[in-house]
C-alpha cells in the first residue's frame, strides 16, 4: 500500500494560490477527507500528519523546502521511516495536462518539474508514483516559469478543483494499494462536457413602413 502521499508547492502566501502549488491543494483535500492535521515537522522540512490505515501508518507531507529542493524533505522522512520509492505517491502540477484531468502513473522522468528533479535525486530513484494535475500549458516554453507561479483563471481554478474532487473518490484503492483500480477510477472520472450555448433566436426584423402620403 502507499505508505507516504507528498503534495508539491511552494510555502508562503504569495505562492499559495499558484498553479505550481496544485500538489498542497490535493494534499489538503485529503488531509480533510481522512481528518488529518498537517503540522511542522522540522526533520522533515515539512508539514506532515499521519493516521492508520488497516493497520499501516499512513504519512501526509508537504514539503516546505521551496520546490527545488522537494526532495531534501521527502528523503528525511521515507528513509527514516524505511519507506520504498514504490510506496510513496507524489502529487504535482502537470503542464501537458488541461485543467480538470488528473492523471496516475509510475516511475518515469521528471520531465523538467524541479520538484521531481530533486526527489529522483535524493531517493536516488524514479519508481515512485505520481499524480499528475493539470494546469495547462501556456503554449510558449519561455513562458512555463511565469505561468506555474501565477494564479489561474477562475474558471482554471474551478476546474482544476473539480479535477482534485474527482480524484479524491480513487482515495480507498489509493489507500489499498490497488492502483489499477485507482488508474481506472481516476482516468475514467473525466471532466462534464460543457453544455452546447443555446441557439439564439434570430430577431424578427420590423416591417418596413411607407411614410404617408399627403
Amino acid at each position: 500500500m502507499i505508505k507516504l502521499f507528498v503534495g508539491l508547492g511552494n510555502p508562503g502566501a504569495e505562492y499559495e494560490a499558484t498553479r505550481h502549488n496544485a500538489g498542497f491543494w490535493w494534499l489538503e483535500a485529503v488531509a480533510r477527507e481522512l481528518k488529518v492535521n498537517l503540522v511542522p515537522e522540522k526533520s522533515y522540512w515539512g508539514l506532515a500528519g499521519r493516521t492508520q490505515v488497516g493497520g499501516q501508518t499512513l504519512w501526509l507531507l508537504e514539503p516546505q523546502t521551496f520546490m527545488n529542493l522537494s526532495g531534501k524533505s521527502v528523503g528525511a522522512l521515507a528513509k527514516f521511516f524505511k519507506i520504498k520509492p514504490e510506496e510513496i505517491l507524489v502529487a504535482h502540477d502537470e503542464l501537458d495536462i488541461e485543467p480538470g484531468q488528473v492523471k496516475l502513473k509510475k516511475g518515469g522522468s521528471h520531465a523538467g518539474h524541479n520538484g521531481l528533479r530533486d526527489i529522483h535525486a535524493q531517493m536516488a530513484s524514479s519508481d515512485y508514483w505520481r499524480l499528475r494535475i493539470g494546469v495547462g500549458h501556456p503554449g510558449e516554453k519561455s513562458e512555463v516559469v511565469h505561468w506555474v507561479l501565477k494564479k489561474p483563471s477562475p474558471d482554471h481554478r474551478q476546474s482544476i478543483e473539480d479535477g482534485i474532487a474527482r480524484s479524491i473518490k480513487a482515495l480507498p484503492q489509493l489507500l489499498a494499494g490497488d492502483m489499477e483500480k485507482a488508474m481506472v477510477q481516476i482516468h475514467t472520472s473525466k471532466p462534464p462536457r460543457p453544455k452546447p450555448p443555446r441557439p439564439i433566436a434570430a430577431a424578427t426584423a420590423p416591417q418596413a413602413t411607407e411614410p404617408p402620403t399627403s
